[in-house]
C-alpha cells in the first residue's frame, strides 16, 4: 500500500510516498480502508520536530473509511461500517489501524470526504466552547483565523449559542467567509486589541480562542476583559514564548489555558459523546464543514506548504493515493 512517510524532521520536502506493508489489526483494533485523511497542524508539528515523534513515521491520525478487518476480541459484525477517528496509526495511507473503541460511526447523510475532515476540528471546537472556556448566551469572544478550518467551526457553533463573535482574517475574501459563518465583526491583524476595545465599549472580550500562537498572543492578552480567558490552542505562526505571570495581573487578573483534545476525550464514552454530537450537527445541517482543498497522497507536501503559508480556508483533506 502507499503511505506518506517522514524519515527526518524538516520542511514539506521530507514527506515521501512509499510502498509499505498493509497493517494487520491487533487485539481490539480494526483495519480501515481509508477514504480520506484530514490534514492538521499537528502533523506539521510532527514533521518539523516541534512535537517530537519516533521516526520513521507515517503521518496522520484523522480520517475516515470502511472497516475491512478486525483484530482478536473485536466484533466481526463491524466489518463494512463507515467510521471516522482522530486516533489512526498513520492515516496518510491507503489503510490504517485504530482501536475499535476510538472510532465513530459516520451517518449516512455525511459523505466520506466530509467525514475525513470533521472529527478533529469538530471535537476540538466542542471542548473549546463547552469546557476550556464554557461560553454563555450574551458573551463576546474573539476568534482568530476565523476563516480557517477551526475558526469557521468555532464561529458557527458560538454564534448558534447566542455568542457575539469578533473574528480576525487576513483578506477581504476570508473576512466574508467568517461573516457567512456568523461572525458579527471581522478585523484584520493590525491594532487588534484597540479595535476590540472599540467594539466592546472598552470592556474587552470574555475569551479569546487563539490557534495562531506567537504572532497574536500579545494582542489576545490585551483584548481580554477583567478575569477573561485566553484559550491558546495552536501554534500556526510559531509557539508562544515563555510568559511572565505578572502580565496576567496587568491584563486584568486574566487566565491562560493551553488545552489539547487528547485530554478531553480520555475515555471511550467521552470520545463517543463528542463525536456523536459533532456528526449529529453535520448530518442535520447545523454545522457546515468547508472542505477548502483536496490533495492526493503524492501532494501531501503541497497541502502542508499551503496550510503553513495560510493560503487556505476551511479543511484540507487527502483523498487518494
Amino acid at each position: 500500500m502507499k503511505a506518506v512517510r517522514v524519515h527526518e524532521v524538516g520542511g514539506p520536502d521530507v514527506m515521501v510516498v512509499e510502498d509499505v506493508p498493509q497493517p494487520t489489526p491487533g487485539p481490539g483494533e480494526v483495519l480501515v480502508r481509508m477514504a480520506g485523511a484530514g490534514v492538521n497542524f499537528v502533523e506539521v508539528y510532527h514533521r518539523n520536530g516541534l512535537y517530537p515523534a519516533k521516526l520513521p513515521l507515517t503521518l496522520g491520525a484523522e480520517g475516515a473509511g470502511e472497516i475491512i478487518a478486525v483484530g482478536e476480541g473485536t466484533d466481526p459484525g463491524r466489518i463494512g461500517q463507515r467510521v471516522a477517528s482522530v486516533d489512526f496509526n498513520g492515516s496518510y495511507a491507503d489503510f490504517a489501524t485504530v482501536k475499535a473503541d476510538r472510532v465513530a460511526i459516520v451517518p449516512d447523510a455525511v459523505d466520506d470526504v466530509t467525514a475525513a475532515g470533521t472529527l478533529l476540528q469538530g471535537m476540538t471546537a466542542h471542548y473549546l466552547l463547552h469546557d476550556a472556556y464554557p461560553v454563555t448566551d450574551g458573551d463576546t469572544v474573539l476568534v482568530h483565523a476565523a476563516a480557517g478550518g477551526m475558526g469557521l467551526l468555532l464561529t458557527q457553533l458560538a454564534s448558534r449559542m447566542g455568542v457575539r463573535v469578533i473574528g480576525t482574517a487576513s483578506t477581504p475574501e476570508k473576512a466574508e467567509l467568517a461573516r457567512e459563518a456568523g461572525a458579527d465583526e471581522v478585523l484584520g491583524y493590525d491594532d487588534i486589541a484597540a479595535s476590540v476595545r472599540d467594539l466592546t465599549d472598552g470592556v474587552g472580550v470574555a475569551a479569546v480562542y487563539d490557534g495562531v500562537g506567537r504572532s497574536t498572543f500579545d494582542a489576545s492578552l490585551a483584548s481580554l476583559r477583567l478575569h477573561g480567558v485566553l484559550v491558546s490552542f495552536g501554534n500556526a505562526s510559531g509557539k508562544v514564548e515563555p510568559v511572565d505571570l505578572l502580565r496576567l495581573i496587568t491584563a486584568g487578573s486574566v487566565y491562560v489555558i493551553r488545552p489539547s483534545l487528547q485530554h478531553y476525550v480520555v475515555t471511550p464514552e467521552e470520545f463517543s459523546r463528542r463525536a456523536r454530537d459533532v456528526f449529529d450537527w453535520v448530518a442535520s445541517d447545523g454545522l457546515h464543514i468547508r472542505i477548502g482543498g483536496r490533495y492526493s497522497l503524492a501532494d501531501a507536501g503541497a497541502a502542508h506548504a499551503d496550510l503553513e503559508a495560510r493560503r487556505t480556508t476551511g479543511k484540507l483533506v487527502l483523498t487518494e493515493s
